[in-house]
C-alpha cells in the first residue's frame, strides 16, 4: 500500500481544520500522545483508530519487540503512519530485547510472520529517526512536561529505560496507560502471566514502582471485549478508510483465536487500552501498589496490594506509590466507541 499524502486546510472563521479528511475543532486542546508499540494486528487497529481520534495528537511512535521483532515493529509502525496519511510522524526504534538480555519472545504465531496477518504490504518509504526510543521518550517528556501521555502496547522495556535514563521522567510524564497484566485472572502465556509483562518482567516492575501516574488495563478486562464474526463483517462492509486492510489482517488473528480460545471472533486488547486513555469514564478502577514477579514459575505475574489489610511488617509492596488498575468495563459502550472510530469516513 502506498503513502497517502496528507492534505491540510483551515478556516479560522469556523475554528476548524481538516487533516487527512478528518475535521478537527482547533479550539479543542488535543492530548499529546506517544504510542509505544509492537505492531501487531490489534496494535495496528489501535494506531489507525488513534490517528483519526480528535482527542489525541500523536507526536511519535516508539517500537519494541513482542508481537514481532523490534526491527519488524519499526517497519510496521512506519507503514501504519503512511496508511494513516501521517508519514511525518517520527518513529523511534527501541530495545531489541528485555532489560536483562536474552532472546525476546515473539508472538508470530498470533500475528503472522509479518506481524500484520501475513498480508505482506510493500515496505514503507519513510525511515526511522536516528534517536533511540528511550531517548525520544525522555526528550519529548522534557520538552512538554506534564503534557505528554504514553500508551504502552508492548513489553515495557523502552519506558523503563527512559525512567532509568532520566530520574525526573516519572514526575514529568502526564500519564502512562499500559496494556498488560492479568489481575486475579489467568494469563495468556501461561496461567500466571500476560504476554506483555512476561516479555520483560523486570521492566514492568521498574515502571509500576516508578511513581508515575499509571493506569493498567489487564487481560482480565480486555478479554471481555470482543468483535464477533458479524462485527468484523460489518466493519469490512463499512465506509471506514482503513477497515478493508484491518479486516484483511484480522483473518489470521481470528483463526488463531479459534484454535487457542475456541472464540469465533477476536479480543480487542490494544483498542480497549486506547479507550481507557480517551474515555476513562467507561471503566472503574482500583488503586494499589503493583509488583511483578521476576523469577520462578510465576515470572511475569502481576499482583496488586488492594490496601485491604494493614500489614504488621514491611513487605515488597511497602513504600511504593499506588497505580490505577482497570477493574470493570462498560463492554457495550467500549465496543460502540471502537466501531464508531474505525468506521469514520
Amino acid at each position: 500500500m502506498g503513502t497517502i499524502e496528507e492534505s491540510v486546510m483551515s478556516d479560522s472563521h469556523f475554528g476548524e481544520s481538516i487533516s487527512n479528511g478528518i475535521v478537527y475543532d482547533s479550539s479543542f486542546k488535543r492530548e499529546k500522545l506517544i504510542i509505544d508499540t509492537d505492531p501487531g494486528i490489534d496494535d495496528s487497529m489501535t494506531i489507525l483508530m488513534a490517528f483519526q481520534t480528535q482527542e489525541v495528537d500523536i507526536i511519535g511512535l516508539t517500537t519494541v519487540f513482542g508481537n514481532v521483532t523490534t526491527e519488524d515493529a519499526t517497519k510496521n509502525a512506519l507503514l501504519l503512519c503512511e496508511i494513516a496519511g501521517r508519514p511525518d510522524v517520527p518513529v523511534a526504534e527501541g530495545s531489541l530485547g528485555p532489560l536483562k538480555g536474552g532472546i525476546p519472545r515473539v508472538a508470530d504465531f498470533v500475528h503472522g510472520s509479518d506481524g500484520l496477518g501475513n498480508i505482506y504490504l510493500p515496505p514503507p518509504k519513510a525511515k526511522k529517526i536516528e534517536k533511540s526510543a528511550a531517548q525520544f521518550l525522555v526528550d519529548k517528556v522534557s520538552e512538554f512536561p506534564g503534557e505528554v501521555s504514553i500508551l504502552a502496547l508492548g513489553p515495557l522495556t523502552n519506558v523503563a529505560l527512559a525512567i532509568k535514563r532520566d530520574l525526573s521522567f516519572a514526575s514529568k510524564v502526564k500519564k502512562i496507560v499500559v496494556l498488560g497484566g492479568a489481575f486475579f485472572a489467568l494469563g495468556n502465556v501461561n496461567p500466571a502471566a500476560e504476554a506483555n509483562i512476561y516479555g520483560d518482567p523486570e521492566a514492568a516492575d521498574v515502571v509500576f514502582t516508578s511513581g508515575a501516574n499509571i493506569t493498567v488495563v489487564g487481560i482480565n478486562i480486555t478479554t471481555q471485549v470482543k468483535f464477533t464474526d458479524s462485527d468484523l463483517n460489518g466493519l469490512r462492509e463499512s465506509k471506514g478508510r482503513h477497515t478493508r486492510v484491518l479486516t484483511d489482517m484480522c483473518k489470521f488473528y481470528k483463526d488463531w483465536h479459534v484454535k487457542s480460545d475456541g472464540l469465533h471472533g477476536i479480543f480487542l486488547h490494544d483498542p480497549v487500552s486506547f479507550v481507557a486513555l480517551v474515555r476513562p469514564d467507561l471503566f472503574t478502577y482500583k488503586k494499589g501498589v503493583v509488583r511483578v514477579e521476576t523469577q520462578g514459575i510465576c515470572v511475569g505475574h502481576t499482583l496488586m496490594d488492594q490496601g485491604l489489610k494493614k500489614w504488621n511488617t514491611e513487605n515488597p509492596w511497602t513504600g511504593y506509590s499506588p497505580i490505577s488498575v482497570a477493574w470493570t468495563v462498560n463492554i457495550e459502550e467500549v465496543i460502540m466507541y471502537i466501531k464508531n472510530q474505525l468506521m469514520q469516513v
